[in-house]
């Protein structure tokens, strides 16, 4: 690191005399000294806390707020040729991130983990190809060293994009294509998808029906054969009149379960692949003159703040929403710091509530 770097934003202030002394500026040595470690452990806390002891990181943050030092990041860029920027790339239409309610608590969780590591993230959507295409100019021009993917559908070009421009990146959700060279954080999308079922099952339904989400996403895919599964276990009978699809938001759900009421009149229960989409299907229920649970059961997934907002009130599939963004920024920072992709799948579990 070069000399400028060692000296923080947080100035002492000059006198009003000619001749007043002004004070020095906190350096990365006097968080040293402070802390009570060498330059070097500062150091690697500022960049990301790898290979650094519990003790000696809590060390290194009190020195730093008791010293007031704060990294030159602009000097650290030239440097290093790094920005410690980190891209959440949505590809999804915008108006989706303000309709579900699971990509803001992404967004806040990812934000407070990189905010440990003094790293902001830059939200950039990139749902249609003149979005995607601005957002990896804007990655090729080195504003960011690193991506969070939200929401990728198999045959995204981004992937490929970032891989030919080398930056790491790690995807919520199994990357369908890119399995064994993207590092990536997701839940057990078929078993989640198989408790809601069973649950449905062991409740006495017997023509449960699912709404599936887009078929080019994990979750669309995997829970779909989670809830098939379940089915053949229980000795229930499935067939393509009982599976609709969606696209993940509250309209698709009602659209999608107003279909299957027409088709199907005498099912009673759903298992629904979004907790927005099963509240749309709880609406096209009641538009259809029956009662949740007592004539369909529903059941959904995520276990988002819509689920409690529903009436009545969701069962659902939980997924751990904080535990996602903190071992997607772990994956993405060990990629900073060299190491190999790698992938971690969650367990999920059932909330029942009083819908099913």
């Amino acid at each position: 690191m070069s000399g400028n770097e060692g000296h923080g934003s947080a100035g002492g202030g000059a006198g009003s005399g000619a001749g007043a002394a002004r004070r020095a500026r906190p350096t990365i040595e006097d968080v040293a000294t402070e802390a009570g470690v060498s330059r070097g452990t500062v150091s690697r806390v500022l960049n990301g806390g790898v290979n650094v002891s519990p003790t000696a990181l809590a060390a290194v943050r009190k020195a730093i707020k008791q010293t007031g030092y704060v990294v030159n990041h602009h000097a650290r860029s030239l440097v290093t040729q790094r920005s410690r920027s980190v891209a959440f790339i949505l590809s999804e239409p915008q108006e989706k991130f303000f309709e579900d309610p699971n990509f803001p608590i992404l967004l806040r969780g990812c934000t407070q983990a990189l905010a440990e590591h003094d790293m902001p993230l830059l939200l950039s959507i990139a749902g249609t190809g003149e979005e995607r295409e601005r957002v990896v100019r804007f990655i090729a021009a080195g504003h960011i060293d690193a991506a969070l993917l939200i929401s990728t559908h198999a045959g995204n070009p981004v992937i490929d994009r970032l891989h030919a421009l080398g930056v790491p990146a790690v995807a919520c959700g199994m990357p369908i294509g890119h399995e064994h060279d993207l590092a990536y954080v997701s839940v057990n999308e078929a078993e989640g998808a198989r408790q809601a079922t069973a649950h449905l099952a062991r409740t006495g339904r017997r023509r449960i029906a699912t709404v599936t989400g887009p078929m080019d996403t994990p979750g669309g895919r995997d829970r779909l054969a989670g809830y098939r599964d379940a089915l053949a276990t229980a000795g229930l009978q499935g067939g393509p009149d009982l599976v609709e699809h969606g696209d993940y938001t509250q309209a698709s759900g009602e659209a999608a379960m107003t279909r299957l009421l027409a088709r199907v009149p005498g099912l009673d229960a759903v298992f629904v692949a979004s907790d927005l989409m099963a509240v749309g299907a709880i609406e096209a229920i009641g538009h259809a003159g029956k009662s949740v649970p007592g004539d369909v059961a529903v059941v959904g997934f995520d276990d988002s703040p819509a689920a409690l907002a529903a009436r009545p009130q969701l069962t659902t599939v939980r997924q751990p929403w904080r535990r996602i963004s903190q071992e997607m920024v772990r994956l993405l920072l060990a990629e900073l710091d060299g190491q190999e992709p790698a992938a971690v799948i969650l367990p999920t579990e059932l909330v029942v509530r009083a819908s099913a």
